[in-house]
């Protein structure tokens, strides 16, 4: 075994052990305040929706630790799916006497990455031709932090952040599904020992309805104890959530934080997720700092709940729109454009390829149509004006003389959320210069 990283283990078992008396046996112990409730709430529900997410896939039938998943091309069964590219996952398991190796196939003409997840939601790694201009294909050896394991020679080490870590690889269609999902058959995954894994936390079921609340904290030592967070800002959130599983234990402290919860701290969050986490223009919450957050715990919270397994900003730029130009809702009752001009077309803005999907809210789920059509993107035959510009109509009945190529189906009489994916955006999308256009209402346009 690894001494360096038992030792870090005990350390951090030792450690809350340590907090958790003093808060115990302090004689003036601090009150928990609507401040810090809602950092110990929203830092730890990070983590709260990767166990979720965990859960749910590991239920699955054939669904284990290092086995792959090859998501059938155009499954949408899944939270803000990528409809433009073949999908392949697996939730990684490795322990310091073990390795997991990755093959990829040689790639070339079509984007393609394989994203690598901690238990956070925290980007890895991304595996490419643009992130590994020296071994863009091959054989990866993913490894504990600081093993000394053997690895397989000619393999690129890989250092995960603990034990587990989620893969989410893609493979562009382009205009050629066939041979996309045929390389996406080509990324295989292969263990070295016995790794000893952990099964998920056994969290108390939630949805994005009604969100767990003070029962989190009944789980927050061994949630914090089960996976190392990156974060800069981890230590004083830590001691913060620490603070509040403490003062859950006195009933009547319980039911004071479980009100100011269901009353202030999720509300004000589900409203911030969607219009604070990132830049907000034209209705649409770009996700600039996504993938790797630093000291922004709550935008990483956002995206784990908003389109969980964000990428890094280098790789994808996601736009998250549910307001129209006037600041309302965006609802199925309504028709709206988006309106390109002919210098601003969204294949200008990209070095890969653009997309937009409607998704149903509060789920995040693609919406049933007549002509199974949840997205537009860079292949997508669209008509566009006299004047090269380009307009996307979205509406739950299509509108009278707009092309049908062009027009996206929403919900009739619900609201709904729009994710505009840049993939290898350029400089003006990732310094926040460019975003989608607002989404007008039929009753605005001249």
């Amino acid at each position: 075994m690894n001494f360096h990283i038992e030792l870090l283990g005990m350390l951090r078992q030792v450690a809350m052990v340590l907090v958790a008396t003093a808060l115990c046996y302090s004689p003036a112990r601090a009150e928990i305040t609507e401040t810090i409730l809602s950092d110990a709430y929203v830092y730890l529900l990070s983590r709260a929706l990767v166990i979720r997410q965990e859960q749910t896939d590991l239920a699955e039938d054939g669904v284990d630790y290092n086995v792959v998943k090859y998501n059938p091309v155009g499954s949408a069964d899944f939270v803000n799916p990528n409809l433009d590219v073949a999908y392949l996952e697996t939730w990684f398991g490795v322990d310091e006497n073990s390795t997991v190796l990755l093959a990829i196939p040689e790639i070339e003409d079509r984007y393609y990455t394989a994203q690598i997840i901690d238990e956070w939601g925290e980007v890895i790694t991304n595996i490419n031709e643009r992130t590994y201009p020296l071994a863009p294909h091959g054989t990866y050896a993913l490894v504990t932090p600081g093993s000394t394991v053997e690895i397989p020679d000619g393999a690129v080490r890989i250092e995960l952040h603990g034990g587990k870590a989620k893969m989410l690889a893609r493979v562009e269609l382009q205009t050629d599904s066939a041979t996309a999902e045929a390389l996406q058959k080509q990324f295989t995954v292969d263990v070295q020992g016995d790794p000893q894994i952990s099964p998920p936390i056994n969290l108390p079921q939630f949805d994005n309805v009604e969100l767990i609340g003070v029962e989190m904290f009944e789980h927050a030592g061994e949630m914090l104890a089960s996976a190392m967070d990156v974060s800069p800002v981890a230590a004083q959130m830590q001691a913060k959530v620490m603070a509040v599983a403490q003062a859950v234990k006195d009933p009547g402290e319980r039911a004071r934080i479980e009100a100011l919860l269901r009353e202030k701290v999720i509300p004000d969050f589900l409203k911030a997720a969607v219009t604070e986490a990132g830049k907000f223009q034209d209705g649409w919450l770009g996700a600039l700092t996504a993938g790797n957050y630093g000291a922004e715990f709550r935008t990483r919270t956002a995206a784990n709940l908003v389109g969980i397994w964000a990428n890094s900003a280098s790789e994808v730029i996601y736009f998250v729109g549910t307001r129209d130009a006037n600041n309302e809702p965006l609802t199925g009752d309504k028709s709206y454009t988006l309106s390109f001009d002919s210098d601003a077309l969204p294949e200008t803005v990209v070095d890969g390829y653009w997309s937009v999907i409607l998704v149903d809210l509060p789920d995040y789920r693609v919406v049933d149509n007549a002509l199974n059509r949840y997205n537009l993107n860079s292949y997508s035959r669209l008509e566009k004006e006299d004047d090269g510009s380009l307009n996307i109509y979205v509406s739950s009945k299509k509108p009278d003389d707009v092309a049908e190529s062009n027009w996206l189906p929403s919900p009739a009489g619900k609201d709904f959320s729009l994710t505009f994916r840049t993939y290898v955006p350029e400089e003006e999308v990732k310094s926040g210069d460019w975003f989608p256009p607002a989404p007008s209402p039929a009753a605005d346009k001249p």
